[in-house]
């Protein structure tokens, strides 16, 4: 099993829940988030005053899925979040070692 975790733009987290679903895909975790990368934020200027947004909002989607699915969701969540823009965002893939389902205690697989 793996664990997908997906950095998006905001605006872009329903075309990759859509693009998800296409591939079969019905579980996720979804939360709002701040951070930066390489644009390293920007500035705005506010009642005249200028000053510098570092941490831009973005969204973390976590999957975890059995191994064979993994390859197909990261192609998903490519497609769909690319803006070709600079801050469109990353996608991990890390190891899970285990799962346990806790209503049903199902272990494993069984438990994604």
């Amino acid at each position: 099993m793996k664990k997908i975790e997906a950095i998006i733009k905001p605006f872009k987290l329903e075309e990759v829940k859509d693009a998800l679903g296409d591939v079969g895909i019905e579980g996720m975790t979804v939360s709002e988030i701040k951070g930066f990368g390489r644009q390293k934020g920007h500035t705005e200027i506010y009642r005249g005053s200028e000053y510098t947004v570092d941490f831009l909002p973005k969204i973390k989607i976590e999957l975890v899925l059995p191994d064979a699915r993994v390859e197909a969701a990261v192609e998903a969540i490519v497609k769909s979040a690319k803006t070709g823009k600079i801050g469109d965002g990353k996608v991990f893939v890390l190891p899970v070692e285990d799962a346990i389902r806790i209503r049903t205690e199902e272990k494993g697989e069984a438990a994604v």
